[in-house]
């Protein structure tokens, strides 16, 4: 047994980091809390100088047009968000979730969940220090990504993260950490470029900069979440994981309202304990066999991280993804990150065959629980269909209610099976290639998102059906 996981770490130091390194993710909570204070300032209509300053933003249409990075960067209330704040649905933006203000049903859901979740004690802090923490890494009892990229859970009855693309000759498109306040010129460029991309929007993002956030859907990207403060998830207790996850999913529904089934871990940090939970939430697990490090440009350097794009370019010329697609690490962090992610989009299109979403190389053809939002399968997207009917966001002001994919099962048990397809489990139609693809490897094959369920010990039987809880 290794003794630390400093020998891990030795091992791993650049897949523990990924995602942005915690240190930068402090600057942007103080940001963000600052920025949030001027909001909650101009709603309440406290400051004249300030409510002036503010542009005019009174749907998702109007946001769009503002391309000035300080005008889209100065912060605004939107009235429904600004309600269900007000009511005290959410936890604190940027602070670690849990459920100290979950409606009771919410809280009797994960009480009903929590004796059955796998017995992992959490690892280090919320950020990222490991220092001290013993594990086994020899066998990797708990699948943890951290320690050396493991994706295929231990646990039984677990689906295998989703980490490359069953449709060769793919680059899975995906930017993490948005919305970003100042995206605007970059989804224009994608919209121009008739190019969509599979979003990781984080929770305290989604309510901060909620017009920001529609516009995703609107312009027709998978939205997936991406927690609620972005904190390693294996450090959380229980609760804390249900909440950061929970309130996630939740604040894009009420913002957008559409109900993910698809998340992936800040710093890919991800055990058998946090997929438990995510499954029994209704989503899959979504992680990268690929990273640009874009987000540590400030200490890599552009050219080191345009070095990190080239040789995954070089890869896509020369054969190394003739078997499985993958999946890259991207992110709207910052003006440089989209900067970068602009510079290299026709750099990519011209060393891939194909270029697509997460959920469109697999042929997930309805990603959300809600109908009215369907997403071309690969055949289409390949024979140049990039959107097919998109209902258009729409935001609530009150708790609204919504039904969680849990199913019944055997008495004192319910399971929760994830809906989120992969390429191999769905027929397509129409022309193109690269459909399907079977990899000679395993693991790879069984990581291709694995329809399942988990079954969760509960007090007594719950109903036939869905669980409906305030989401």
């Amino acid at each position: 047994m290794h003794s630390s996981l400093a020998l891990a770490v030795l091992a791993g130091a650049a897949f523990a980091s990924a995602c942005g390194d915690e240190k930068h993710f402090q600057r942007v909570r103080r940001a963000a809390a600052s920025s949030a204070a001027a909001s909650r300032t101009v709603a309440a209509g406290t400051s004249a100088a300030a409510a002036a300053t503010a542009p005019s933003r009174t749907d998702e249409a109007s946001n769009a047009q503002i391309t000035n990075a300080a005008e889209e960067c100065t912060p605004y209330s939107y009235p429904p968000v600004a309600a269900l704040q007000a009511a005290g649905v959410f936890p604190e933006i940027w602070e670690i979730a849990n459920l100290s203000t979950a409606q009771p049903d919410v809280t009797a859901l994960f009480q009903s969940l929590n004796g059955s979740i796998p017995n992992i004690a959490p690892k280090g802090t919320p950020a990222g220090d490991f220092s001290g923490v013993n594990y086994d890494g020899a066998t990797d009892p708990d699948c943890w990504w951290t320690y050396e990229q493991c994706h295929t859970p231990k646990a039984k009855g677990l689906q295998s993260d989703v980490y490359n693309l069953a449709t060769p000759e793919t680059w899975g498109l995906t930017y993490d950490d948005g919305p970003n306040c100042s995206h605007n010129a970059f989804y224009d460029y994608l919209q121009d470029q008739k190019q969509k991309a599979t979003m990781f929007y984080i929770g305290s993002n989604v309510l901060d900069w909620p017009l920001e956030a529609q516009r995703g859907l609107t312009d027709g990207h998978e939205i997936c979440a991406h927690t609620w403060s972005h904190r390693y998830m294996t450090a959380l207790t229980n609760e804390q994981v249900f909440a950061e996850l929970y309130y996630s999913k939740k604040a894009i529904k009420d913002v957008l309202g559409v109900t993910v089934q698809c998340w992936r871990p800040p710093y890919g940090d991800v055990d058998d304990r946090v997929r438990y939970i995510a499954q029994s939430l209704g989503m899959q697990t979504i992680i990268w066999s690929d990273n640009t490090f874009d987000y540590n440009i400030a200490t890599l350097s552009r050219a080191t991280i345009e070095g990190n794009y080239n040789e995954i370019l070089n890869g896509g010329k020369n054969g190394s993804y003739a078997v499985n697609g993958t999946i890259v690490l991207t992110h709207e962090l910052n003006a440089d990150t989209i900067s970068l992610a602009e510079e290299f989009l026709p750099k990519i299109k011209e060393a891939f065959k194909y270029v697509a979403p997460v959920g469109v190389a697999m042929n997930n053809t309805e990603p959300y629980v809600e109908s009215g939002y369907t997403y071309p399968n690969f055949a289409q997207w390949t024979a140049g269909t990039t959107s097919i009917s998109l209902a258009a966001p729409t935001a609530v002001s009150t708790d609204a209610s919504l039904s969680i994919p849990l199913s019944t099962g055997q008495t004192g048990s319910v399971s929760a099976t994830v809906a989120y397809a992969s390429a191999a489990a769905t027929s397509s139609s129409g022309s193109g290639s690269g459909g399907s693809s079977g990899g000679s490897n395993g693991a790879r094959g069984t990581a291709q998102g694995i329809v399942g369920a988990i079954t969760a010990a509960v007090v007594g039987a719950i109903g036939a059906g869905a669980i409906t809880v305030m989401l």
